[in-house]
């Protein structure tokens, strides 16, 4: 594709996502951005050095069954979706002052991208085996260090994480969309970003190519 202006990279949580995403903008020159930081929805609730759990985080995570979870999300991205829109719009329109922008994020559902109409955007998905997700969010949250209710926490966490996956490879597959398998923590942020601007280079709309 050429004259591409707006990349998106979208996929669940612990794909690697924000990581790639940057090595992607930082070889095109363009900015990065987050869909995560477009509107505030319950976060991983787990502790880090210079952050304790929110009551309501834990509460959301501790309350609500894995179903009522995706459906709180997935709400979410719907409501989010007009001003992702505007930003994929006007960026690959040429509205956007300065370079152009790399979009990342759970946010980018496949059909909602797919039915954009954006001749300067691409759109890469990343997906990950269960196991990957699972060990990356292990390491993360230092799972064997805390307590049984922390750990509960990021269990139901990690249940919501895969089930959206699921949901979202069925929703690629379904539309016939581009998506990168990560394999493994052996293939790394510049290979990927390698097959993300290789499936970008070779896209003949958002999201569609002969490789994908």
């Amino acid at each position: 594709m050429r004259g591409v202006r707006v990349v998106l990279i979208g996929g669940t949580s612990h794909v690697g996502k924000s990581t790639v995403a940057q090595v992607v903008a930082d070889r095109l020159g363009f900015a990065c951005l987050s869909t995560d930081g477009l509107a505030r929805h319950p976060g991983r609730p787990w502790r880090t050095p210079d952050r304790e759990v929110p009551a309501h985080v834990a509460e959301h995570y501790g309350s609500l069954p894995v179903d009522e979870l995706i459906s709180s999300v997935l709400d979410h991205y719907e409501r989010l979706w007009p001003r992702i829109q505007e930003l994929i719009t006007d960026g690959a329109a040429g509205h956007r002052a300065g370079a152009g922008l790399v979009l990342e994020g759970s946010a980018l559902w496949p059909d909602r991208v797919a039915r954009l109409r954006a001749p300067h955007a691409a759109a890469v998905w990343l997906t990950a085996e269960d196991a990957v997700i699972r060990a990356r969010m292990h390491e993360g949250s230092r799972y064997n260090e805390v307590t049984t209710e922390e750990r509960h926490l990021i269990d139901q966490f990690l249940a919501r994480t895969l089930r959206y996956q699921a949901l979202m490879r069925d929703d690629v597959d379904r539309t016939g969309l581009d998506h990168i398998d990560v394999k493994s923590d052996c293939r790394s942020p510049e290979e990927l970003a390698d097959a993300v601007l290789t499936a970008v280079a070779a896209q003949y709309a958002i999201g569609r190519s002969a490789i994908g």
